[in-house]
């Protein structure tokens, strides 16, 4: 795939490039994995592919985050597109989490934000389920993999829902 994204974050500046490219990345439970013996912690995605709206009219990026569960709008015959994603996050000492039981509906997740505070990794989702991880160095990459399809569904925010997200 000619124009699929590959990208390697190293510090906080970075990660804010890659959180934005996941935001509302649709995540499976199932497909959330810590190798402890690797000392790695993956996630598959199924990632909106917002940077193909960077010419389109309508919205040129993500909508900033936001706290609560994300609506999708109907955009008809738009040609909007998803792909599956690979993050991967190195050198992890340990993982928590938080809400992730409660906060899913049929076992998938809504990615909102993702952030390095110090030694740690937050990965926080709508409906307030988080993850933190705490890394010795800061490593991480995502990898989009396999072919895009198309989707007539862009995720939207409210007002009400952006106006209170954690930056």
């Amino acid at each position: 795939m000619a124009d699929a994204l590959k990208l390697r974050a190293r510090d906080a500046e970075d990660l804010a490039m890659v959180a934005a490219l996941l935001q509302d990345a649709l995540v499976a439970l199932a497909d959330i994995k810590y190798l402890g013996r690797e000392r790695r912690f993956a996630l598959m995605v199924n990632r909106f592919r917002w940077e193909t709206l960077a010419g389109d009219s309508r919205q040129a990026g993500p909508p900033p985050s936001a706290p609560g569960d994300a609506s999708f709008a109907d955009q008809g015959a738009a040609g909007f597109e998803r792909v599956h994603s690979a993050l991967v996050f190195d050198r992890v000492r340990s993982v928590k989490h938080r809400g992730l039981v409660s906060g899913t509906r049929a076992g998938v997740l809504v990615l909102l934000n993702i952030h390095l505070d110090g030694s740690y990794v937050f990965i926080s989702f709508a409906g307030g389920a988080e993850i933190r991880l705490e890394v010795e160095r800061f490593s991480c990459h995502l990898e989009d993999l396999g072919e895009p399809w198309p989707t007539v569904w862009r995720p939207e925010h409210s007002q009400s829902e952006t106006s209170g997200g954690r930056a």
